[in-house]
């Protein structure tokens, strides 16, 4: 601690005249450093958006990326998202870390090492909570144009992805876990698909826990919905495991209208559940929801 307390009295000029802008967070409006050089990062989302805005990071958790980030990770890893390595961290004297989402608890302890921002989206208004991130970021790094241009990137996917869900039917949210099943609705986590697009939930009133609510096979027959979004744990984090075609290949999974139609729509897990929120991880699922309903005829 007595090495770490050396290494915070040295970069504690740099956060004094550090010019400071206003920006939202998950506590409320708060002050951070503009164009704070280095920076750590915490939060896969983080990492999605300021990767779009172009912009390079000089710490980041040990985890393996979703490939699309692979590049945007190649930074030193400064431990993991619940344990971050307060050592690394504080030997790099950043002038800013960013954390937020699996990394939250450790918000208070980083704020002793640099200015700590708590950037978790917590998915009550998924799409709400990005475009914020993204202007925010866009403020602290010096990018406020990109930024305007990628929120109206995502205005416009936005819209395509309403127009091609629109009378194609209800759909339900399903997250597997190994064998296990859960479902997620309008107000969950995952329920932008429901809220933002428009998509008409399969089963209304569902619990927004934020694992879903568990349930069983004869629970999905007996919703029968005309679309199932299906997000795979296992594949998300890399573990090992029966994967989710294969969780879902029993008779009554196979006797739904989504099954019937061929509309069970693997959705990219790594988009949804790792860096859900991200810009990036956004606009892929835009995309998917885009193509796979564009494809199909009014119902």
């Amino acid at each position: 601690m007595k090495a770490i307390a050396c290494m915070l009295a040295l970069a504690m000029p740099f956060s004094v005249v550090a010019e400071q802008v206003t920006i939202p967070s998950a506590a409320g409006e708060v002050s951070a450093p503009v164009q704070p050089k280095p920076v750590v990062v915490l939060d896969l989302a983080a990492i999605d958006t300021l990767a779009a805005l172009d912009v390079t990071v000089d710490g980041v958790p040990n985890i393996k990326p979703p490939a699309y980030l692979a590049q945007a990770m190649t930074a030193p890893t400064v431990g993991s998202l619940f344990e971050p390595d307060f050592e690394s961290i504080a030997a790099m004297a950043p002038q800013l870390i960013v954390a937020g989402g699996r990394s939250q608890g450790q918000v208070k302890a980083l704020s002793a090492i640099a200015p700590t921002l708590d950037m978790t989206i917590p998915g009550e208004d998924l799409v709400a909570e990005a475009e914020s991130r993204l202007a925010a970021y866009g403020a602290i790094f010096g990018r406020q144009e990109r930024a305007k241009a990628l929120q109206k990137q995502l205005e416009q996917r936005l819209e395509a992805a309403t127009n091609a869900v629109a009378g194609k039917g209800d759909a339900l949210i399903l997250m597997t876990n190994g064998g296990k099943i859960s479902a997620y609705g309008g107000h969950s986590r995952f329920g932008w698909l429901h809220q933002r697009l428009g998509l008409p939930e399969a089963r209304p009133g569902m619990t927004a826990a934020n694992h879903g609510e568990a349930v069983s096979f004869e629970f999905v027959a007996d919703v029968d919905p005309d679309w199932l979004l299906v997000i795979d744990r296992g594949a998300a984090i890399g573990q090992s495991g029966e994967a989710a075609a294969a969780t879902l290949d029993n008779p009554l999974i196979a006797g739904t209208t989504a099954a019937q139609k061929g509309q069970i729509v693997y959705l990219d897990s790594a988009a949804m559940y790792l860096s859900g929120g991200g810009y990036q991880a956004t606009m892929m699922t835009l995309d998917q929801m885009i193509e796979v309903f564009s494809a199909t005829a009014d119902s």
